[in-house]
């Protein structure tokens, strides 16, 4: 285990109960208790555990209060990780300026956890990268849902993105128009490695880069790093007879990374497992000796932010004592 002592902070991860796969707290902490100095977690939305009854629009309130629970079990536990210290919940943006009824709900659900929301307009015409075509193109331009994200903003709360990185000039204009509401974005920015950008590294990487390089420009953005072992980038973890060492991750995921860093700065930037559904390419161990390879030429103080201090302050965390 690399550098044991670096504290962290899992800027995000998920817990679901599924018919085939079971990631709950107790899963999570067998994960945690890899040798990563882990402090503390941000729990993101993930459609798990809502409401089965009363108005549709606050159904999502469930899942709020289902992390709550399993928080709290965990912290029982004598667990040293504060699990889910922030919330990250999930509101139909649709619903403009009204969505606000539903923050509050998420609100009184959180026990002060609750932090903001995640929109995940993920969206291409490509049926091997968007197989269910529901949804459809700039979504995040949508004048009722510009709405609910200057609500957020008057809540002081955060709004995590999840898309592609054919998507990010709609980030441009959301942040145009929203300046007040502070923006997440969610695994690199999405670039793409599969269906027609299979086999296209260079020319998506390029592209991929000159978006970063505009939301850079950005001062409310901040930059999730992680999410790349997901099959829709294309790196075949899923596919590979034996799973790759750091060593590996590192050399596959350094230029992503470090554009990131180099374009954000550290104070801008955070590190993420997506657990569990990075797994799929790496173990939790694994995964987080990649990102401390990756920036061991980063100072102390540039590791202490994109490993604990800036997700700390943009989901307003209990200070950690380094």
């Amino acid at each position: 285990m690399l550098d044991p002592e670096l504290p962290i902070v899992d800027a995000h991860h998920h817990l679901w109960s599924l018919p085939d796969f079971e990631y709950l707290a107790p899963q999570f902490q067998h994960d945690l208790a890899t040798g990563h100095r882990v402090e503390a977690t941000v729990y993101v939305e993930c459609l798990s555990n809502y409401l089965s009854q009363g108005p549709e629009s606050l159904q999502a309130v469930g899942e709020t209060r289902f992390v709550v629970e399993q928080a709290t079990s965990h912290a029982q536990s004598g667990a040293s990780t504060r699990l889910c210290e922030a919330i990250v919940g999930w509101a139909d943006l649709s619903l403009g300026a009204a969505v606000e009824a539903v923050l509050h709900a998420h609100a009184d659900a959180g026990g002060g956890r609750f932090r903001g929301l995640r929109a995940r307009p993920t969206w291409h015409e490509d049926t091997r990268i968007h197989p269910a075509q529901t949804g459809g193109p700039h979504f995040l331009l949508q004048a009722p849902v510009l709405e609910a994200v200057r609500a957020l903003g008057r809540l002081d709360l955060s709004l995590d993105l999840w898309l592609y990185h054919t998507q990010l000039e709609d980030v441009l204009t959301l942040a145009d128009q929203c300046p007040e509401t502070r923006l997440v974005l969610n695994h690199c920015g999405g670039p793409l490695g599969v269906g027609p950008y299979e086999g296209q590294r260079s020319e998506v990487f390029l592209r991929w880069r000159q978006s970063m390089r505009q939301l850079a420009a950005l001062p409310q953005l901040r930059v999730k790093l992680g999410g790349l072992a997901m099959p829709r980038m294309g790196f075949a973890l899923d596919q590979a007879p034996v799973a790759p060492g750091s060593e590996c991750l590192a050399r596959l995921w350094a230029p992503y990374l470090e554009t990131c860093i180099e374009l954000l700065g550290a104070e801008r930037c955070m590190f993420e497992s997506n657990f569990p559904v990075d797994q799929v390419g790496c173990s939790y161990g694994v995964l987080w000796n990649t990102f401390k390879r990756v920036t061991q030429g980063c100072s102390a103080s540039e590791r202490l932010r994109l490993f604990a201090g800036t997700a700390t302050d943009t989901y307003r965390l209990t200070p950690l004592k380094f």
